[in-house]
């Protein structure tokens, strides 16, 4: 698989080449990549976007080589103090020096495949559309993780300059004033840092899902509710229904040995061989399960008094 997918990058450097030097002004796309210490995996992502979209990266402190990559291929890069995923993305809405009719947001990890650029391209043309859903395909240790849920995921990642706006600092969301539509071009997530590299990550992901789950219960004992959160609207506003009225329901400590179970049985994660196994045992249940043991230190009587400095020194 990851020779497929550096043949794919050849190819899509190769066609990003070819034909007229100011397509990325006809297209009128800025992509934007948000970034901290990614020198491995940005290379990828940029090319992906290069040629045929402006590319800007939003850095929040980078001491390895990502900026230097970026400037070198030709990426605009700024800087913003990381505080959220939303704020970090809604930041870089409101700073895009290009001044594009349409925005693409992608990690430092995914990149476009040529069959979804050139979609993307013909679709927005002419489009009544205010904002597309994009399908990702997740690669892990080399495989396409297809099975367990995880295959199609969709993501309101392309939509019009001023359309969009994104919520909640972890698992983020956009919500759009507008039509969508969605593309059957799928872009890929690969992330290059190996394990030792995910786990770190997923180790912050989770202090800011248990600050989430604690600013959830706030919510709910004050009868707030999830504006964006539907259960028959898109996926992704499913899935947030789910998660608000069934997920942080479910008791500390159950939520892994459930999650874990629905995925790899009930949802076939089994068929994803090797790899598929690691996966749903790394994220499907250490993951939720190194959640729920931060919530439960978050709502120590110690900690609580202390939740909001937490929250706001957290970085990305």
């Amino acid at each position: 698989m990851e020779l497929q997918l550096d043949t794919a990058l050849k190819k899509s450097r190769e066609e990003g080449q070819m034909g007229n030097a100011d397509q990325a002004v006809m297209t009128g796309i800025t992509t934007i990549i948000l970034t901290l210490n990614e020198e491995i995996n940005v290379q990828y992502a940029i090319e992906s976007a290069r040629g045929w979209t402006d590319v800007l990266l939003v850095d929040s402190g980078s001491t390895d080589r990502t900026t230097e990559i970026a400037n070198g291929l030709g990426a605009r890069v700024l800087y913003n103090r990381f505080e959220g995923y939303a704020s970090q993305r809604n930041w870089a809405l409101a700073n895009d020096p290009f001044g594009n009719e349409w925005v693409l947001f992608l990690d430092a990890d995914e990149m476009i495949t040529p069959e979804l650029r050139r979609e993307i391209v013909a679709r927005i043309s002419g489009t009544d559309c205010d904002g597309f859903y994009l399908k990702c395909r997740f690669i892990f240790m080399g495989t396409w993780i297809k099975h367990g849920g995880e295959y199609p995921t969709w993501y309101l990642r392309l939509f019009r300059k001023g359309k969009g706006v994104f919520h909640r600092d972890m698992n983020e969301h956009a919500s759009l004033t507008g039509s969508t539509g969605y593309l059957s071009s799928d872009f890929d997530h690969v992330d290059r840092n190996g394990i030792g590299a995910w786990i770190v990550k997923h180790n912050r992901y989770a202090e800011l899902e248990a600050q989430e789950l604690v600013r959830f219960n706030e919510r709910r004992a004050r009868k707030e509710k999830e504006a964006t959160a539907r259960l028959f609207g898109s996926q992704a506003e499913r899935k947030r229904w789910i998660r608000e009225h069934v997920w942080n329901s479910l008791p500390p400590f159950v939520r892994p040995f459930f999650y874990f179970f629905y995925c790899y049985v009930v949802r076939l994660g089994f068929l994803d061989g090797r790899a598929g196994f690691i996966y749903r045992v790394l994220h499907g249940f250490w993951y939720l399960f190194l959640i729920d043991v931060k919530y439960i230190e978050l709502r120590s009587p110690s900690r609580e008094r202390n939740l909001k400095c937490n929250i706001s020194g957290t970085q990305q």
